[in-house]
């Protein structure tokens, strides 16, 4: 299933949905509402743990590792067996659907990346960003009815999304092609032919009017999925026009993303000192001239943590932490 495989990277609210639609207008490719098959696999416990499970989720995941430790080909097995898995689950969708190539793109995905990869390492990774803000701005305004404080306490959308995919797009799988939103929407025609050649796929150039076709493709826990016919620049800088109006989301926009890495956002397709710009444009002000962030306690701690995290997993520090980790997880348990 390798060959046949595309995963779409994006965050919620970053035009995935959309994205989807124009990828399964293609005559080749074949998607499904989002499956969420990849997550649930990856926190077994043999990579990363559940909070709660109706089983002892704690001694089990010290168990599995230890079972996979003992197995001939230790990691490559367990691998073998996660990618047999996904490769019935994908392929007998596929076989089914009589097309050549299987698309998910369900967003969290993005939070378990290197498990991901390690699965299918060859398959086609397209990677989806859009401005960071216009994310906020919809996540808040679509799940939580314009509720910025309720959205931002719920779940740090950026903080989770951003570090994750930039780790991905800094050390790329063999297969992976990066495209921005406002890119995509402003220049349908050509990004798609760039994709469906990235694909090694013929061009179908009316894969942009993705309206004419019936779409199966329903996000759950999505309520706004656009419902234009083809892409759209509108709503590229309508996020804006929101915080310039309000002082408080503006304040909470700039409170989630000060602590976000300008490397980071960079790799993103952005520049972190001009995030707010368009904000002052909207608003009849002139966006102030570049100037070199001050180092603020939130990028302090953020570049400590990036540190002491880089190869952690292979340094004695990871290893004392994991056996703290499952100590304080016994002590801990409910």
């Amino acid at each position: 299933m390798q060959n046949k495989m595309i995963f779409v990277i994006g965050s919620p609210r970053s035009g995935s949905t959309m994205f989807q639609r124009m990828l399964g207008s293609h005559s080749a490719i074949y998607t499904h509402p989002e499956p969420h098959i990849i997550s649930p696999l990856a926190h077994l416990g043999y990579y990363e743990n559940v909070d709660k499970a109706p089983y002892d989720h704690i001694n089990a995941a010290l168990a599995i590792r230890e079972y996979v430790a003992d197995l001939p080909g230790q990691e490559d097995d367990y691998l073998d067996a996660c990618r047999a898995y996904l490769d019935i689950l994908y392929g007998r969708m596929l076989d089914k659907s009589g097309q050549q190539m299987m698309l998910d793109k369900t967003p969290a995905n993005a939070l378990v990346l290197p498990f991901l990869r390690k699965v299918y390492p060859d398959a086609h990774y397209i990677v989806l960003t859009r401005h960071p803000l216009a994310i906020f701005c919809s996540y808040a305004d679509s799940f939580f009815e314009g509720d910025y404080d309720a959205a931002l306490n719920f779940n740090n959308i950026l903080g989770r999304y951003v570090p994750a995919m930039a780790g991905f797009l800094r050390t790329p799988p063999a297969r992976m092609h990066h495209v921005r939103y406002e890119d995509l929407v402003a220049q349908p025609e050509t990004k798609m032919a760039e994709i469906f050649a990235f694909l090694g796929l013929p061009n179908e150039a009316d894969a942009v009017n993705y309206g004419a076709r019936e779409h199966v493709v329903k996000s759950f826990g999505d309520p706004k999925a656009s419902q234009e016919q083809r892409p759209t620049t509108k709503s590229v800088s309508a996020w804006a026009k929101t915080l310039a109006a309000d002082a408080h989301k503006l304040s909470l926009a700039r409170k989630t993303v000060d602590p976000l890495d300008e490397a980071d956002i960079e790799i993103w397709g952005y520049d972190k000192a001009h995030l707010f710009d368009k904000v002052a444009e909207a608003a009849g002000q002139k966006p102030k001239k570049d100037r070199k962030w001050a180092l603020n306690p939130y990028r302090m701690k953020r570049r400590i943590f990036m540190s002491l995290r880089k190869d952690i997993h292979r340094k004695p520090l990871g290893r004392a932490l994991k056996k703290v980790r499952y100590y304080c997880d016994v002590l801990l348990r409910e």
